[in-house]
């Protein structure tokens, strides 16, 4: 294991003080600080040192990629490491948005790179991007759709008239779910102020006062964007620390309000359908959408080992793992496949493997290759411990 040095990602919607606290760093900072970005993603690759200067960490693992990637990871996923690990701290929404799969990702990229004229492009890259997020502080999130017919009884309840056709079509269960949100995000320009007003100034019942409280939040930031509606369909869940939401490919979701380390598959492609200046596409978003309810979106952690969880997720890009030592135990070892990433949240820890050791300190990260075998980790702290998920 070797030190490893993020980047940090300034969207509006991100926090003065998450990240400066974790790094040690005058609080609060000079602007908004959105994400941390752990990995080789093109978009802000980390960096590794060199003869004491700073490398990219896509130019280090292009120069040795069997000894950092490995064969199986290299044979699954090309000459690239398949995950990013992020810490996120939004103190503002995001974006109402889904991601495509892996299908999905392969044909938009290719279609909008055959096109020399596209000024606004959804897919960046040709790569799906499931994703997973464990909260580290109390966490708010929209998550996947909810049962269509509970969301019918809440709009209803707003008692706002024009809504009477979307009502109907929840109404209809997952039949008429996408007519629903079709009907929402296609909605008049020229009426979407006043939709978005009238539903924040409903006057509900006492059992739906979150919904209205999170309707009058969101209408408040974006006065006409009919995704204040859309975001009523979703489950509104909050996160304690150590739980988990798990995020594939086709879900809408949107990140609120907390602080959590995010693992994802190695991709920024993201289409969004409001609560945002970016680029919204309607139509694509539609496309990829999965008109499904989700309905346990919260992932508890899983013990592995003396102080040790994991929150296991169906696909092969990633793995996570949360490393808490009390300094009295010695060492843990973990067994990890393929390139592995360290990032100490607190207190201080020794991460070492075959390749190298580290000293990490709170805010700091480190990364090992392939062939470095088991991670042993000893001290006092908390670490999360992100690798490939194969096998």
């Amino acid at each position: 294991m070797e030190p490893l040095y993020g980047r940090i990602r300034d969207y509006a919607w991100g926090s003065r003080t998450v990240l400066a606290r974790l790094q040690g760093r005058p609080v609060p900072s000079e602007g908004p600080e959105a994400e941390l970005w752990l990995g080789a993603h093109p978009g802000d690759p980390s960096t590794v040192l060199r003869g004491g200067a700073p490398v990219s960490l896509v130019e280090a693992l292009a120069a040795d990629p069997e000894h950092w990637l490995g064969a199986d990871v290299i044979e699954r996923f090309g000459q690239r490491l398949p995950f990013l690990l992020k810490v996120l701290a939004p103190e503002a929404p995001l974006s109402l948005q889904a991601h495509p799969d892996a299908a999905q990702a392969r044909a938009g990229y290719a279609a909008e790179s055959a096109d020399p004229e596209l000024t606004h492009r959804n897919y960046v890259d040709p790569y799906h991007k499931p994703e997973m997020l464990v909260a580290v502080s109390p966490f708010r999130a929209l998550c996947g759709f909810r049962d269509p017919v509970r969301s019918a009884e809440l709009l209803d309840a707003f008692g706002v008239p024009a809504l009477a056709p979307v009502v109907a079509a929840l109404r209809g269960g997952l039949d008429g779910l996408p007519d629903a949100v079709r009907a929402l995000l296609t909605w008049p320009l020229q009426e979407r102020a006043e939709l978005v007003a009238a539903v924040a100034a409903a006057d509900v019942p006492e059992r739906y006062a979150g919904a209205a409280e999170l309707a009058r939040d969101l209408a408040g930031r974006y006065p006409a964007d009919p995704g204040v509606l859309v975001a009523l369909l979703l489950n509104h869940v909050t996160l304690e620390p150590g739980e988990a939401i798990w995020m594939p490919a086709g879900n809408l979701h949107a990140y609120l309000y907390g602080a959590g380390v995010e693992i994802l598959a190695a991709s920024d492609n993201v289409l969004r359908g409001g609560l945002t200046p970016k680029h919204v596409d309607v139509r694509e978003l539609l496309r990829v959408l999965r008109f499904e309810v989700l309905a346990d979106p919260v992932v508890k952690p899983v013990p592995v080992a003396p102080g040790v969880v994991t929150w296991p997720v169906p696909v092969p890009d990633f793995a996570l793992h949360r490393v808490r030592l009390d300094g009295a135990v010695g060492t843990t070892t973990i067994e990890v496949r393929g390139p592995r990433i360290a990032l100490c949240l607190a207190g201080e820890a020794t991460v070492a493997d075959g390749a190298g050791s580290t000293l990490l300190g709170q805010g700091q990260a480190a990364i090992g290759p392939a062939d470095g075998g088991p991670v042993t980790l000893s001290g006092a702290g908390e670490v999360y411990l992100a690798s490939v998920g194969l096998g």
